[in-house]
């Protein structure tokens, strides 16, 4: 049918650049202050679930909300505070399959992302409502439209619970699991009281095309590096999702650029244009945003969608790709070409080690080679090398990827980190 979701809300029809980051007191400022349309404080991969952070993180996204949010460095004596005109403050909670530890209902644990949906609701619907605007969130990890039923029928709830009228919540849902491209068009019916996007969520996206595709030898990756959103299955997976939404008068949001800015000026250019193509095959494929992970790349993006959102134009929803042949199931389970090479293996080792050592020491966003690591890029970094040794896959040098080579490895590269 010719059906569309509810309208926008205005605050949510310009959304060209997003920054995303963990709830950490310091990094929201800094988000919230950097030159993005919008924040998106994240309680999911980018956060370690301690009790401690997840608390504290719905103390900072209060106080944040409330515009009295401050911090002051212990050790360098720094300052920091809010400026004027601070950017959109949407909170992504965590997946339904976390649960959390810390807080039971009946004897039996609840799923973390329902504890920080309603936290968060509860702490700060009245002060947003009170500024003119809505509670708004990302909902990650959704892999049928019967999740996304499920969380209508809560925001509906709550709207009822606390007299506030429907669409007050709005959501953004992260198409990052293989499953869920297949489901788009249900997934925004099932939400179109809710929900104002989907989004390219890329890289859990690619840890979902390993994982489900886990027993195809001809599916297997080559390095992640390589892995861009010009290979056919992400590609036609872009293309899908704009085409999806616009048609149902939904956004379409665009994937994160990694990276973070280097200090070596050449590295720094080589980094700038690499963002640069990205984000320019996004907007030219006609998405109506883009993620950075530092402020230090917003003026990148900004710069890619200004060239495109031109004339007044806020976002790209008359782009309708109505000339495109139809996406098929092969064009999004496509094989990927590319080398698996020992240095990228030794890569991954790496990447993975030190994540890990800072997950558990309460970091879940880390800088490690020029890219911002959160757990997505970590999962990738690890199932990359069990595909490989599952399907008893050679690298670009000859060599069988075996676990023997691979704990070799291991103790190589843990010596270097």
């Amino acid at each position: 049918g010719a059906w569309q979701v509810a309208p926008l809300p205005a605050d949510l029809l310009d959304r060209r650049v997003e920054i995303t980051g963990p709830v950490d007191r310091k990094m929201i400022i800094n988000a919230l202050n950097a030159d993005v349309k919008v924040f998106m404080a994240d309680f999911e991969d980018s956060q370690t679930p301690s009790w401690d952070g997840v608390i504290e993180g719905q103390i900072n996204l209060r106080d944040a909300n409330l515009g009295t949010i401050s911090y002051t460095d212990p050790q360098s004596g720094k300052h920091y505070a809010l400026k004027d005109n601070p950017a959109l403050l949407i909170a992504r909670v965590r997946g339904l399959h976390l649960w959390e530890k810390h807080i039971e209902l009946d004897g039996e644990q609840i799923p973390g992302s329902i504890l920080d949906f309603a936290l968060y609701f509860y702490h700060n619907y009245q002060t947003r409502l009170a500024k003119g605007t809505g509670v708004y969130y990302y909902l990650p990890k959704l892999q049928s439209h019967l999740e996304a039923k499920w969380w209508d029928d809560i925001f509906h709830f709550t709207e009822r619970k606390f007299a506030v009228a429907t669409g007050t919540i709005r959501a953004t849902i992260l198409i990052e699991t293989l499953p869920a491209v297949f489901e788009m068009d249900e997934i925004l019916y099932m939400m179109k009281d809710h929900i104002a996007a989907l989004n390219c969520g890329r890289w859990d996206y690619i840890f979902s095309y390993i994982k489900t595709l886990n027993n195809h030898p001809d599916r297997v990756l080559p390095d992640r590096q390589v892995v861009t959103m010009n290979k056919p299955f992400l590609s036609a997976y872009s293309r899908l999702l704009i085409k999806t939404c616009h048609k149902r008068g939904a956004l379409a949001m665009g994937g994160m650029a990694a990276f973070i800015p280097a200090k070596d000026p050449a590295a720094n250019a080589a980094i700038l244009e690499r963002v640069t193509a990205d984000k320019t095959l996004e907007a030219s494929n006609g998405h109506d945003g883009t993620w950075v992970a530092h402020p230090g790349l917003a003026a990148t993006a900004n710069a890619v969608f200004d060239q495109v959102l031109t004339g007044g134009k806020t976002n790209q929803l008359h782009v309708l790709r109505e000339q495109d042949a139809p996406v098929t199931a092969a064009d999004l389970l496509a094989p990927c070409d590319g080398e698996r090479t020992e240095q990228g293996m030794r890569t991954n080792i790496r990447v993975a080690l030190q994540y890990l050592a800072a997950w558990i020491s309460g970091k879940g966003c880390v800088p490690i080679y020029d890219l911002m690591e959160d757990a997505a890029t970590a999962e990738i970094s690890r199932t990359s090398i069990w595909q490989w040794i599952k399907h008893g896959k050679q690298l670009s040098n000859g060599q069988l990827v075996t676990k023997a080579f691979f704990a070799t490895l291991l103790e190589q590269e843990a010596e270097v980190v």
